[in-house]
């Protein structure tokens, strides 16, 4: 059988410097454009030779030349690409473009390969992905649901394994949630942080060009490459970047009052939400929770006054000529600009700056903010039926962020109870994209779900450490010193010995699970509960939930010496084709223990006994 070539960054780069050929990934990407059949993901498509001896003209891979050496991606069609035509989905407006938008020759020159121009909601008014003259981009977990907009065919490509990531926009949420409803990881960075020049405005005052990849880690790394200060964009901001992120050991999360959520009656996304929250607070996170009435009341501010005003500044030539040109929906919100006077929009530039002065000290009362990425999944069905009020509730947790200066990432934290893809975004002030970053890593990490519909999980800690240095460097070696190790009980996210861990400098990195070849013991007499991981090679080995940390060979030392018996440390063989050092159990300890290894894991036995209790 084949090899199943994964595109995300670390799982394609560790393959290159295997010897995987760049020709073979171009042939992969234009099979599964073919397999996957949705004609409304690309608007146009670069020819496979032409991609081809782009390719070859690479030369030899080299990752520390060329950062993104031989990576597929897209580019939302409302973002110049020199030689392909820039249609923003509306045919009448199609234009060939002579040059690259900025963020596109940069991602060019660190060697990333543009495949094609992808659909969207037109003139990026949307946030459905409904609003084109052409088909619609299928959502790839459930094709009844909207693919989300206005970033849809980019999102759609990602999340379908076609391309490692696409560049979006996001004005209000067009890049953040068609990430959020198909499983995929969606920056929208500090305004300015990445070069609008070469983009078809919406807003120019708000506009984003926005990441969608697989995972956190890989936005990280095109955001890097692509972050660069732009004389021609006169919004264009300058940020200091670090490497790769890290999340400070620990941090004060802000979320919506309990009273102020709201889901429009989705029980499910509710619940996942809550869920979501609990997977913050077991990776130490403080949550507070933050009234969001003046949130919700900046939001409506976006299709009011200054901001409509805006959308149609940008295109009022071309609308005032082609008007029938325009998908009916986009010209009755952008067309309603007419109506408004220069008093309008100078009573939303006032109204907007009364919030931003009551929501600062908000704001800076927390590190960051967690919402849901979205209140709710619609069908195609109901957004056909009521275009406006859909789209203005799927912007709830979204229209508010560039308003107010945020940046922000949306993550995947797992499925909800009806199987359908849940997300959450994180916030922040303007310039720490690093901070969401780092969180949005170690959260899909602990989630452990699917990237897209792909099926792929992450990929080993040692390739993805590994994926940005040279060819040269084993991909089995981390690209730091640390020591990884594997815990599995008291010492998990959240459990009473967990700070043991943080007080020498742990940094979460995984949550995994072993291979099926272990069995779990809950151990007698321990002042702490503790369970014991016994490895057997008997038919009744099970795959047990471990979380792997990463440590300084002097504070795994330190740690380690203080593990008392009969734990002890061993090497495990973990799900993901790795192995770390972790905690085992000697036999002799075995004495009087519970066989516990039905529950898949500590964490689960002691939520369901804690819960038996309670109910005795």
């Amino acid at each position: 059988m084949a090899e199943i070539i994964r595109l995300d960054l670390a799982s394609l780069h560790d393959s290159y410097a295997r010897g995987l050929g760049v020709a073979a990934v171009v042939d992969t990407v234009y099979d599964r454009i073919a397999r996957v059949d949705d004609p409304g993901i690309f608007l146009h498509l670069a020819e496979r030779e032409t991609i081809q001896r782009e390719a070859a003209a690479l030369g030899t891979f080299d990752p520390m030349a060329r950062p993104l050496w031989g990576v597929p991606f897209a580019v939302k069609d409302n973002i110049d690409v020199a030689g392909m035509p820039t249609t923003a989905a509306c045919p009448a407006f199609a234009r060939r473009a002579d040059n690259d938008a900025t963020v596109v020759a940069l991602l060019k020159a660190a060697g990333a390969l543009v495949i094609g121009k992808t659909n969207l909601d037109q003139f990026a008014t949307g946030l459905v992905g409904l609003r084109s003259p052409y088909p619609v981009p299928r959502n790839a977990i459930d094709p009844t649901l909207v693919p989300g907009g206005s970033s849809s065919g980019s999102a759609v490509a990602v999340a379908q394994g076609i391309v490692s990531f696409a560049l979006g926009t996001d004005t209000a949420g067009s890049g953040r949630v068609p990430a959020g409803l198909n499983n995929i990881v969606g920056l929208k960075p500090t305004v300015g942080a990445l070069s609008t020049s070469g983009v078809v405005p919406a807003c120019r005052t708000l506009d984003c060009v926005s990441i969608l990849a697989l995972t956190a880690d890989d936005a990280w790394k095109v955001f890097a490459v692509a972050a660069k200060p732009d004389p021609a964009d006169p919004y264009s901001r300058t940020l200091a970047l670090a490497p790769m992120p890290v999340r400070p050991p620990s941090l004060t999360v802000g979320v919506p009052a309990r009273a102020d959520r709201k889901f429009f009656g989705d029980a499910a996304m509710a619940t996942g939400f809550d869920e979501a929250l609990a997977l913050l607070a077991r990776l130490g996170c403080r949550l507070v929770e933050l009234p969001f009435a003046d949130f919700y009341a900046t939001a409506d501010l976006l299709y009011e006054g200054a901001w409509v005003a805006e959308r149609y500044a940008a295109i009022d030539a071309f609308m005032d000529s082609h008007e029938d040109a325009l998908h009916p929906v986009t010209a009755r919100i952008i067309g309603g600009a007419r109506g408004l006077s220069a008093a309008d929009a100078f009573k939303g530039l006032y109204a907007l700056q009364a919030y931003k002065a009551k929501l600062a000290p908000v704001i800076a009362s927390v590190d960051l903010l967690c919402v849901p990425t979205a209140p709710t999944h619609y069908t195609v069905a109901a957004v056909t039926a009521d275009p406006i009020t859909t789209n203005s509730r799927t912007g709830t947790y979204t229209n508010f962020v560039n308003l107010l200066d945020l940046c922000g990432i949306a993550v995947p934290t797992g499925q909800r109870s009806d199987g359908l893809p849940m997300s959450v975004t994180l916030l922040a002030r303007a310039g720490t994209d690093h901070l969401t970053t780092a969180l949005a890593r170690d959260i899909q990490a602990a989630a452990g779900s699917a990237l897209g519909a792909t099926g792929w999980r992450l990929p080993p800690v040692s390739c993805r450490t590994s994926a940005s240095t040279s060819a040269s460097t084993s991909a089995s070696t981390p690209a730091d010193d640390t020591i990884e190790l594997a815990v599995v009980g008291a010492h998990l996210s959240g459990m009473p010995l967990n700070a043991e861990l943080r007080e020498r400098g742990a940094r979460f990195d995984r949550a995994v699970r072993t291979v099926p070849r272990y069995r779990l013991h809950a151990l007698a007499g321990q002042q702490v509960p503790k369970p014991g991981l016994l490895r057997t090679d008997e038919d009744d080995g099970m795959a047990i939930d471990v979380e792997v940390w990463r440590l300084a060979p002097s504070n795994f030392g330190r740690f380690v010496a203080g593990v008392p018996a009969p734990l002890s440390i061993g090497t495990l063989e973990l799900e993901d084709g790795t192995r770390c050092k972790g905690f085992l159990v000697e036999p002799t300890g075995l004495a009087g223990a519970e066989d516990i290894s039905a529950y898949g894991g500590w964490r689960r036995y002691i939520e369901r006994t804690t819960r038996r209790r309670a109910n005795a």
